[in-house]
């Protein structure tokens, strides 16, 4: 396949063939675990024949002055690259691996690990045969700048990414946000060129990126964001990737690092945590079991609102993320479960703090099913460290949970939701059904509690009811129930299930 002869779509279709030659053997849950990294490799392999070509023209054929490492984006080791790998008959998982290490070894300081721990040499999962097939595959995949610029390889990239988080539904939760969820987060904060953008639970570096296209498409230059884009992620495989998909990108300064934020926060500035112009995230739902041992003792100061609760770390992001705010220009998009607005207790003494202190903008009410691993509904809570003078100790909640396209197995927010919150949040005004502005006083009346149909009522549409007739309406919805459950206690007598 010759660098003309190729369209997005082709790509993305050549790169979904490769995942289905791993069918079978590999689950599917497992195949970015080997897909990306192939991906990746082969890129940096073409990338790097393209810079030795341009050098070997510039120094007029002088090999050894071609060679000078100043040459190249990354240097690939003799015998670690593609082609090298590609005349291997035997073992080629070792061969495969040998290449990988060889290459992260040779860029300690942009590519180390990058290549995850991919189980190469597994020969009951990863014969010889199967992965000839996958590198002669690949093989025929031009991936250097001429065939695929970096814009265009990185959206085949993200939706290779999409494929995976699909075809593994309840597990792509850990590693992948619906983009258009992200991109109404990162319409929200609105990050400017030359502004610092941190999320602590990176994933594959979607917010990130989603981030460089905002700053891209608002007419910034992005080359402004390099060395000030962060991001911290759990998981080995899915840190990995996102700096592969930040590579692929175009992106060439950032740092993701490997880690657990919540026990051993990433970024520092001298004894404190490093702040930032934006944070954004979307943290695991109500993690249990996130680090409340080594909270009690924060030696950052992130439990300033509160303890929250052993078995759920919501508000452990939510103050981890506002102690990462910069003083003045910080603002933070998170998002949370619905449970998060309303559960009593600690959450509900940390709430009251937080809303205290008056950095809570708007709390926005998305709909059902939009993230893979929960058909519940999340919400989206917006922070600023300095709110508008005309917005102080006023909370805007909006009930966007009609906003989606219902799907067969996810449902979606299309470009035009995102366009009708993100006018919402803008405007910061009533909207009769769907959005109010509310006094931090009537939330205190109401105990902290920020569950969004205490403050917006939906719009009754169609006919209008009297008190008697919806009296009498409520009156039958109560016997049918009544009657439903005696019908079901009687045939669980019936089987000898209840007593």
């Amino acid at each position: 396949m010759r660098s003309s002869d190729f369209t997005l779509s082709q790509l993305e279709s050549h790169l979904w063939e490769a995942a289905n030659i791993l069918r079978g053997p590999v689950d599917a849950a497992d195949f970015k675990t080997y897909i990306f990294p192939l991906l990746f490799f082969k890129r940096v392999s073409d990338v790097h024949d393209e810079e030795h070509a341009a050098a070997l023209e510039e120094f007029g054929g002088d090999e050894e002055a071609a060679l000078f490492p100043e040459n190249y984006g990354f240097q690939v080791p003799e015998g670690c690259h593609w082609r090298d790998v590609r005349k291997v008959a035997t073992n080629v998982g070792q061969a495969l691996q040998t290449a990988m290490r060889g290459i992260e070894q040779a860029n300690p300081h942009t590519l180390y690990g990058i290549f995850g721990d991919a189980q190469w040499t597994n020969k009951d999962r990863l014969s010889d045969a199967l992965l000839r097939d996958l590198i002669e595959h690949f093989s025929r995949l031009p991936l250097g700048n001429a065939a695929a610029e970096a814009d265009v390889l990185g959206q085949a990239y993200e939706y290779l990414i999409k494929k995976f988080a699909d075809a593994t539904n309840k597990k792509a939760g850990e590693f992948y946000t619906p983009r258009s969820v992200v991109r109404l987060m990162v319409e929200i904060l609105d990050p400017r060129e030359g502004e610092s953008i941190y999320d602590p639970t990176c994933g594959t570096g979607g917010m990130l990126l989603e981030a460089i296209h905002h700053v891209k498409e608002t007419r910034g230059d992005v080359r402004t964001l390099w060395g000030k884009l962060y991001g911290q992620e759990k998981n080995l495989t899915t840190s990995a990737i996102a700096r592969m998909n930040l590579f692929l990108h175009g992106a060439t300064d950032f740092q993701i690092v490997r880690g657990d934020t919540l026990r051993n926060p990433a970024f520092y500035s001298g004894d404190n945590l490093a702040t930032f112009d934006c944070v954004i995230a979307n943290p695991p739902f109500s993690l249990e079991k996130w680090g409340d041992e080594v909270w009690t003792s924060d030696p950052y100061g992130r439990n300033f609102a509160g303890m929250p609760p052993g078995k759920s770390g919501d508000y452990a992001f939510v103050q981890h993320m506002i102690k990462s705010m910069a003083t003045k220009s910080g603002r933070m998009a998170v998002v949370l479960p619905h449970g998060a607005l309303f559960r009593m207790g600690k959450e509900g003494e940390i709430r009251k703090k937080l809303l205290g202190m008056d950095l809570l903008e708007a709390v926005i009410g998305l709909g059902p099913n939009l993230f893979y691993g929960t058909g519940l509904a999340a919400c989206i809570l917006v922070f600023r460290q300095k709110k508008a003078k005309d917005r102080k100790n006023k909370v805007l909640i909006i009930d966007a949970s009609k906003e989606f396209k219902t799907g067969r197995a996810q449902n979606e927010l299309l470009p035009e939701h995102v366009e009708r919150i993100h006018g919402w949040v803008r405007d910061f005004q009533d909207v009769e059904g769907i959005a109010r502005v509310v006094t931090l006083d009537e939330i205190a009346a109401n105990d902290h509690n920020l569950n969004i149909p205490r403050y917006v009522e939906p719009k009754v549409e169609g006919e209008v009811l009297t008190v008697e007739e919806a009296m009498q309406r409520l009156r039958e919805s109560a016997d049918a129930a009544f009657a439903a459950e005696e019908r079901l206690l009687g045939k669980l007598k019936l089987e000898g299930l209840i007593q």
